[in-house]
């Protein structure tokens, strides 16, 4: 295809990649939270007419969307009950049963999604092997739904005790709430998360259906408006595992959506580490609300079927609720350009999480922000380009952003504005180092020679002070930074991942029964992805979820290659010697004499990833020699390591000169960022329009 969109929905901005062959128009406009689908067609309106492309002729849009998960922090989702096996209504309330933070005696606990006046038990019981121990009790379903009727509930979730192992009573439950009750939405735990463990999938399972309303008449709106302004072709939406699904099956699904945006980013980002033969990545998506860090080696993103939202307690694991999806494995914190900054009681800077969005936005905005935030500090300090935020029809009050920081920061620390700005924008890089330095401890994982990528609109502003704090060298800011998640999108396949729990030893493991057990998920998964795919070929991959027996948790170990497996011996062996690989990357040992237990099976199904030549708008398409493209202007930047305003240069990155490094303190701009490159570090670009910063070793300096 010649002509596609990419929308990405973020909390502060909406950005829009359209790509028309090699070349690419992109555009970034304020989210409409009260209507996102508005703020969507704002940005759709000046593609289509800086292109001159009719909406008309678009072939196909790839659409990712934070709202989800913002309707899942906010708690504005659906009214939701939960009918689940009579005696085990309270399992969302346990949750883990363990305290996430030792020592603190008031421990706060995320609530659960479906209140206990809505959470309906019904008898039934089905045994951990898949047998009906207690018939289903229609009569208690029919009851229920009078009653939840009456409550004005919206959407309703049912989870039985192991239905991942027989789904027949929840099968059943589905059938009489569309005779009783057509109009309400309804998520099967069955289908939402065949898996073991009965809290994790009750709280994907209500999850799912806290935001299927929500999503599908956004959707709905959505398609109608942009239909009704000539579009014709198909939409495809990311999922959280970097992959498109079409919206049939995201109406259905809506919870694999939570993470879209980010892994768009993450797609980008190992796309960028395969052209450029990079095996060790930092990607790096700082945006207006949050900063996204993920792990990429030899081109591939660390993927989990674990995530949680709405944390409690920043980095605890265990204080948010649990989802099991599949989802591109990263860290992310609330360190945006709008996050907010204010003085503690032990009268320190706290950045975050909170955020001022795109209503009212940073007080630079000029659209009634009075917080200070990340933004407002990047303006004081002379690093962002004020025109650039004029430009995108913002009115620029650096004045505002100098009295937010001034009223908040300043006064109650007693410190020049300056040096409050200044501790915003350290506070701000010393959290994302951490988080950076906590998740690649997490996974066992070093920083050293990696290659930091960054985009996002905050990020390029942030890159080479997050580099220097974690002892990064080099730096790549990607053609298109503002709008990289965006741009993610149309380097990702369509694909779909379905899961069966089926647990079992390695020593009693038959092939027939893995051979049954993957022939009834590729048939669910490639109908879903066949029926996204527009004819392009489909290939599988299968995993098995393994730990040894007795352990508490299980790690994911690929099976051979082409699903071809021979003899039970040869498979058990096969997947004896994988877990012990995979098992020795991570823990650095494994363990003689014990057996190995299964819990579940993954197969995943996908087309190829499609290929995109980068040719920035407004800059040379054919790489050309060495020379000046441009002139710079000379400004005032704030420099960290001498503490004062210093002479830079600040470039339009359309105009800087081919393969020819320019030594900084230097400033980049382009239409949606900018990219600040300090005293100590370099930076050179192609006729690619990429950016790559190094720093110098010759020189300790550093801003």
């Amino acid at each position: 295809m010649t002509i596609r969109l990419a929308v990405d929905i973020g909390g502060t901005f909406t950005d829009l990649v359209l790509q028309q062959g090699p070349r690419l128009h992109a555009a970034k406009v304020l989210t409409t939270h009260g209507a996102p689908e508005s703020g969507v067609l704002a940005g759709v309106a000046q593609l289509t007419e800086r292109s001159g492309i009719a909406l008309s002729q678009v072939e196909l849009l790839l659409h990712g969307t934070t709202l989800a998960t913002n309707a899942l922090i906010e708690r504005r989702g659906a009214r939701t009950a939960l009918l689940t096996t009579e005696g085990h209504r309270d399992v969302l309330a346990m949750a883990f049963e363990h305290r996430f933070e030792q020592y603190d005696v008031y421990i706060d606990r995320p609530e659960p999604l479906v209140p206990r006046a809505w959470r309906v038990p019904i008898p039934e019981r089905t045994t951990a092997d898949g047998r009906i121990h207690q018939a289903l009790d229609e009569a208690s379903v029919r009851r229920a739904v009078e009653t939840l009727q009456a409550e004005s509930v919206e959407s309703v979730a049912v989870g039985f005790l192991h239905a991942y192992r027989n789904p027949v009573h929840e099968r059943r439950v589905g059938e009489l709430l569309s005779e009783l009750w057509p109009e309400v939405a309804v998520s099967l735990s069955s289908d939402v998360c065949p898996e073991i463990r009965e809290y994790e999938r009750l709280s994907t399972t209500c999850a799912n259906a806290y935001v299927q309303p929500l999503m599908a008449g956004y959707l709905g709106r959505l398609e109608t408006a942009l239909t009704d302004r000539g579009l014709s072709c198909p939409i495809l939406l990311m999922t959280s595992g970097g992959g498109l699904t079409d919206v049939q099956t995201a109406r259905r699904f809506p919870i694999r959506l939570v993470e879209s945006g980010p892994a768009g980013g993450a797609r980008l980002a190992a796309w960028l580490a395969e052209v450029f033969e990079t095996p060790g990545v930092l990607s790096f998506d700082m945006g207006g609300t949050t900063a996204k860090l993920c792990l990429i080696d030899h081109a591939t993103p660390m993927t989990s079927r674990a995530f949680e939202v709405d944390r409690v307690y920043r980095f605890k694991r265990g204080s948010g609720l649990p989802v099991r999806i599949p989802v591109v494995e990263m860290v992310e914190i609330g360190a945006g350009g709008g996050s907010i900054a204010s003085v503690d009681a032990l009268q320190r800077i706290r950045v975050g999480p909170t955020s001022a969005g795109s209503e009212p936005g940073p007080a630079l905005y000029g659209r009634g922000g009075a917080q200070p935030t990340v933004t407002d500090a990047d303006a004081v300090l002379g690093r962002s380009a004020l025109a650039a935020f004029s430009a995108a029809g913002l009115t620029v009050d650096l004045a505002a952003a100098q009295s937010a920081i001034e009223m908040h920061l300043g006064a109650p620390l007693e410190i020049a504005t300056t040096a409050a700005a200044h501790g915003i924008s350290e506070v701000v890089a010393e959290n994302m180092a951490a988080a950076s330095r906590a998740h690649a401890a997490e996974w066992g994982l070093g920083l050293d020679g990696r290659t930091l990528i960054a985009f996002g609109g905050a990020a390029p502003l942030h890159a080479v002070r997050l580099a220097d704090g974690l002892g990064i060298r080099r730096v790549l800011i990607p053609a298109y930074a503002g709008v990289g998640s965006a741009l993610g999108f149309l380097l990702a396949p369509v694909s779909y991942e379905v899961v069966r729990s089926a647990r079992t030893l390695l020593s009693e493991l038959a092939t027939d029964d893995v051979e049954r057990i993957v022939a009834e998920l590729k048939g669910e998964a490639v109908s879903v992805v066949e029926a996204a795919a527009q004819g392009a070929p489909v290939h599988c991959t299968v995993e098995a979820y393994m730990r040894y027996a007795g352990q508490g948790y299980e790690i994911a170990v690929a099976m051979p290659e082409g699903m071809s497996f021979g003899s039970t011996g040869e498979l058990r062996q096969a997947l004896r010697d994988a877990f012990d690989a995979r098992y020795t990357r991570l823990y650095g040992r494994v363990i003689d004499g014990l057996d190995l237990e299964i819990l579940s099976w993954t197969l995943t199904a996908a087309t190829s990833a499609p290929s995109v030549e980068l040719a920035p708008e407004g800059s040379a398409t054919t790489p050309g020699g060495t020379g000046e493209r441009g002139r710079p202007e000379r400004t005032q930047v704030f420099a960290s390591a001498r503490g004062e305003f210093v002479e830079a240069h600040r470039w339009a990155r359309s105009d800087l000169p081919l393969d020819c490094p320019l030594a900084g303190p230097v400033l980049i701009d382009e239409a949606h960022t900018t990219s600040v490159v300090p005293a100590g570090w370099s930076v050179r670009t192609e006729g690619d329009g990429h950016l790559w910063i190094e720093r110098d070793t010759s020189t300790v300096a550093s801003a």
